[in-house]
């Protein structure tokens, strides 16, 4: 016994430079990427406040669009693959270039300026690849640690930007490999993300805190009816998934210049607010959402912004994919609640996290954005929607580069890519 503990002891003394390099720079990978996503926060809300003050500014969406392949023809960013490529570069030799981040930065500032439909999470993740990934090569550090400062700034960025901390260190561990977890990345992840947090809480941008109520008891009845909506919310996320897909092949097939594919997405999108006379599927829509924690809710709007985000991304314009699925998750639960009569308010959180483990494959974070954005109250719902929505979800995701390691139905290796 005596020599194990001294062995053990041993090996801890051993390991001190490296458990110093393990805090040290994931802090500091911390500071710099929340500082950078606070920057990037205010002049979202900026962005965003402006166009609904002024709303007539959508009707230059179009030419929003040649602004921001203007940007990234003019950084020699034109074949960048976004949140697909930080993954991809997690998994291999790839490296993450610097001007991803002013790119993603300034495009999708552009983008929810003049009303383009998407989030803004998932530029986050790219920013905080991107930053991550260039102080990596700054410190000289060697593949796989410049790999898991990649990581450490993507829980960061995500964790500055959308106020989930224990989501975001872990989301950036479960997105890039479904089946497996890098528990090497858990500390210098949990580090960072706290640090992001913790600047963004410091200038006041990091609270999404959202309230639900009439949230029933747990019963087999009302377990039942969770599990029925987490079976339906898997089937939407799949049309999600397959709806921005496919716009962006369309689009690339038929308009083969990137400047006339995202003036036409522009003007299609802005024919298209004009068509339903309001602006509530352009940006994020959040007040959207609170309406539908709310019970209140237009029966097809989860439709009509999975057709806005995918028109608007799939055209070229930035921005997340992840605030429009808590947009289309929420709204289509409160449906399914108004329509069942069982509490549209939990029936629209328990939606908002079963679309986003649908479209991530990451039922351990959207279970812990579960917590963080509702509470503990509801649990029990949140825990087996989030089960049988990864389970049910098939092989599609919002990330090409995603790869299912491990099947969802059986404990066989099949290290399969993602539709």
């Amino acid at each position: 016994m005596k020599e194990n503990l001294k062995n053990q002891l041993k090996n801890i003394l051993s390991s001190v430079p490296r458990i110093v390099k393990m805090i040290v720079y994931p802090i500091l990978c911390g500071i710099i990427v929340g500082l950078v996503g606070c920057a990037f926060c205010v002049l979202m809300n900026i962005a965003t406040s402006t166009r609904l003050e002024h709303g007539f500014i959508i009707l230059f969406l179009p030419f929003a669009g040649l602004l921001v392949v203007g940007i990234y023809h003019l950084l020699k960013n034109e074949n960048d693959a976004g949140t697909n490529l930080v993954i991809s570069a997690i998994q291999s030799k790839d490296e993450v270039p610097l001007k991803m981040a002013p790119s993603i930065f300034f495009a999708t500032i552009i983008t929810h300026l003049f009303g383009g439909s998407a989030g803004r999470e998932g530029a986050a993740l790219q920013l905080g690849g991107s930053i991550g990934g260039s102080l990596g090569r700054f410190l000289k550090l060697n593949e796989k640690d410049n790999h898991l400062l990649m990581m450490c700034g993507m829980s960061a960025a995500f964790s500055a930007l959308f106020g989930t901390p224990m989501a975001a260190a872990i989301f950036s561990m479960e997105v890039v490999s479904v089946g497996i977890m890098h528990y090497s990345a858990l500390v210098p992840c949990v580090l960072s993300s706290f640090v992001g947090y913790g600047v963004a809480s410091y200038f006041g941008l990091s609270e999404h805190v959202f309230g639900i109520s009439g949230i029933p008891d747990f019963t087999i009845k009302t377990a039942c009816i969770t599990v029925v909506l987490a079976f339906l919310c898997a089937i939407v996320s799949g049309l999600f998934c397959v709806c921005l897909h496919k716009s962006q092949e369309l689009y690339k097939k038929y308009i083969k210049n990137p400047y006339l594919r995202a003036m036409a997405g522009g003007a299609i999108v802005v024919v298209l607010t004009i068509l339903t006379g309001c602006q509530d599927y352009n940006g994020t829509g959040v007040h959207i959402i609170v309406k539908a924690l709310a019970g209140t809710v237009f029966p097809a709007a989860f439709l009509l912004k999975i057709l806005f985000t995918s028109l608007t991304l799939g055209a070229g314009f930035k921005g997340g994919e992840i605030v429009p699925t808590f947009f289309i998750g929420a709204t289509f639960g409160c449906l399914f609640g108004n329509l069942t009569g069982f509490s549209p308010s939990l029936c629209a959180a328990v939606g908002m996290v079963s679309l986003f483990c649908g479209v991530t494959n990451c039922p351990i974070s959207s279970l812990l954005i579960s917590f963080e954005m509702f509470g503990y109250e509801g649990m029990p719902f949140y825990l087996l929607a989030c089960a049988f929505s990864y389970m049910l979800s098939g092989y599609f995701s919002l990330y090409h580069s995603q790869v299912i390691v491990y099947s969802k139905m059986h404990t066989t290796f099949i290290n399969k890519k993602n539709h």
